[in-house]
């Protein structure tokens, strides 16, 4: 029997470790190889230029790969459900595979597609690359229900046998016997569009700071490898806010790298230059993450959204268009908040850190918008979102589902100065503060009038006043989520609130030199870009209390907790919330409304813009043991909310 197959790519856009490619080649007569493009869909779905350039480039790479083998890439143009009716005629197609895809959507078109395949005679066969692990084996072990909690996952996955090994990629000798005939006119019937066949305009367009496909993700791969320091060194001693070349994450969102060879090559560097026979789940806490979000996501289609997602509080968030507006444009009047926008909308990536301060700016931070709306950013500007993992960190960056210490915020100001003391990052992305000295640049407001038209740049003319009271609007959204969270029957945890120490309105200290560049401990997963700098990776557990990677080793420093107040808003009378009258009181009681860890011997330090009051490590221990209890608790409720 002659078997011709078509192998469709979507994600797992390479050659290396690819199974459902092998078994499209295993005994066949001939193979093509198939991306499937939606014009339409090019034009109206929610996906930036950048994230277009990346795919188109990926594609291209995957073509010329597969020239080298003398093949080609077949990109059709229209929906699934409309092409592959008409390849499988076309082409006497008896055999089609293709990557599983562990997303809700995902399943579905694949299984209209399997049933489609069936009425046509054409054989299906469907093979796990895109995970680590057989996410429903995790679910079955976990009695039939996702992990909800980061411990309860690592738990399960510490009982799971290793992940499989990778395949060697497709080499000329196996393809040979299968190749099928190629077209004169293959580049005008299948061809890679152009991102202006797409609809976009190029003009300008700069060039790209992260370039698509298979053969760079494995040169990033070659060079990140190379840096063994980082095996030996294991906390990160640097941050960079900037792209790394030898950064991964959007590599791993579009299949070009396979995780299973990150896994295994981070496996056996560890086990070399660490002399261990068995390396700590830490070391893959990034692909860990990704896992439990996948997990979470598997079956619950409302995943993306609050309205009847079993596992998210239901949240009374504010809908101010305006805001959201400034927030995605980078026009907040926060230099950091503002910087970190438009580095995503030029490059299509930001640091972990950042992703951490712009969500908790947006949600229960400062302007009490909807996770939801913040996600839809991402998914639009940020190269490495994928469905799962996006609306997993920003449930848990918004304390709607994962994690649930909202008393823990970040300061628009203090934050970033302790992140980049220097101020040099918001010079490159917002230039028009470039001449502000350190003192003043990320708090351009309290600059004197004098020193503002010094620098050509007068806030509330050349750059916009902020937009909000950081101060008051985050002691008050603190209060909203402490009234949402007392709703819920399951949550005993207000009671940690009576320990948050009052916040002190006093005059603001000057600014040292000295800066901290510590994480706090409401840190979702690290993006991959900086796993080169951070050693055994630590990521953090929404049920029990962990040392971030960016924190010095907790055997020699044991971590405070501070919590401090920045109005991030200039000293006139007039200024106000970007808020509707009822947001502007004040809560009845006194809540924290930042949060940064220190250490003994710093305990002296103090920024601009941030009043502290000690909390001490034995209460502190207290309140993180009472969370963990509250979160199991929550967990056992979810869990129950799915059976139903």
């Amino acid at each position: 029997m002659v078997v011709n197959s078509v192998h469709w790519f979507r994600k797992g856009l390479r050659l290396h470790d690819n199974p459902a490619l092998q078994e499209a080649l295993s005994g066949a007569d001939t193979v093509r190889c198939v991306y499937v493009l939606d014009p339409w869909f090019a034009g109206a779905a929610n996906v930036g230029i950048n994230r277009w350039r990346f795919l188109l480039e990926s594609l291209e790479d995957l073509d010329n790969s597969l020239k080298k083998l003398n093949s080609r890439l077949f990109v059709v143009r229209g929906q699934p459900t409309e092409v592959f009716p008409r390849l499988f005629k076309e082409w006497n197609v008896t055999r089609l595979t293709f990557e599983y895809d562990p997303e809700p959507y995902g399943k579905e078109r694949d299984g209209a597609i399997i049933k489609m395949a069936q009425e046509f005679g054409v054989e299906t066969v469907v093979r796990n690359s895109h995970t680590l692990y057989n996410l429903d084996r995790i679910i079955e072990m976990n009695n039939n229900n996702p992990p909800l909690t980061f411990k309860r996952f690592q738990s399960i996955v510490s009982r799971l046998e290793l992940p499989r090994r990778p395949l060697a990629p497709i080499g000329q000798q196996q393809i040979n016997g299968c190749l099928g005939k190629i077209s004169d006119n293959h580049d005008q019937l299948y061809s890679i569009p152009s991102l202006e066949e797409l609809g976009f305009r190029t003009e300008g367009l700069p060039a790209a700071v992260w370039r698509g496909g298979e053969s760079e993700a494995l040169d990033r791969l070659s060079r990140y490898l190379d840096k063994n320091v980082w095996v030996a060194n294991t906390r990160a001693k640097t941050c960079s806010l900037y792209a790394s070349p030898t950064g991964l994450s959007p590599y791993l969102r579009f299949g070009c790298l396979s995780c299973r060879v990150l896994y295994y090559n981070l496996r056996e560097i560890y086990m070399k230059l660490c002399k261990r026979s068995s390396p700590p789940l830490s070391l893959y806490g990034q692909l860990l993450w990704r896992e439990f979000f996948y997990t979470a996501a598997t079956n619950n289609p409302n995943f993306d959204r609050m309205e009847g997602n079993p596992i998210c509080v239901q949240i009374p968030w504010d809908q101010n268009p305006e805001a959201l507006a400034k927030w995605a444009e980078g026009r907040t009047g926060f230099p950091w908040i503002d910087a970190i926008m438009t580095q995503l909308r030029q490059e299509g990536w930001i640091h972990h850190r950042a992703r951490h301060a712009v969500a908790c700016f947006l949600t229960r931070g400062d302007l009490w918008i909807s996770w939801e709306s913040g996600m839809k950013v991402f998914e639009e500007l940020l190269l490495d979102a994928d469905w799962s993992v996006n609306a997993g960190s920003w449930m848990w960056l918004s304390c709607s589902s994962f994690f649930q210490q909202f008393f823990h915020c970040y300061c628009p100001v203090g934050f970033g100065r302790r992140t980049d003391p220097s101020g040099d990052y918001i010079r490159r992305y917002v230039p028009i503060l470039k001449d502000y000295p350190n003192r003043y640049i990320y708090e351009p407001w309290n600059a004197p009038e004098s020193l503002q038209k010094a620098v050509n740049c007068v806030v509330g003319v050349d750059y916009p006043k902020p937009m909000i009271n950081h101060a008051e609007g985050s002691r008050l959204n603190i209060e909203r989520m402490k009234q949402v969270y007392q709703q819920l029957s399951h949550y005993r945890g207000l009671s940690l609130l009576a320990s948050v120490p009052t916040i002190q309105e006093e005059a603001e200290p000057p600014m040292t030199d000295e800066s901290q560049t510590s994480s706090g401990p409401d840190s979702p997963p690290r993006d991959l870009t900086e796993v080169e700098a951070s050693g055994c990776l630590t990521a953090p557990d929404s049920s029990t209390s962990v040392t971030h990677p960016d924190q010095e080793d907790a055997s020699h420093h044991h971590p405070f907790h501070y919590h401090c107040t920045s109005s991030g808003q200039p000293s006139s009378p007039n200024s106000s919330p970007a808020h509707s009258p009822t947001r502007q009181a004040k809560p009845s009681s006194a809540s924290s409304s930042c949060l940064f860890v220190a250490h003994k011997g710093r305990q002296s330090q103090r920024q601009r813009g941030c009043q502290c009051c000690l909390v001490e490590e034995e209460e502190e221990e207290r309140m993180q043991e009472e969370v963990e209890v509250d979160e199991e608790r929550m967990e056992e409720e979810q869990t129950a909310a799915l059976q139903q």
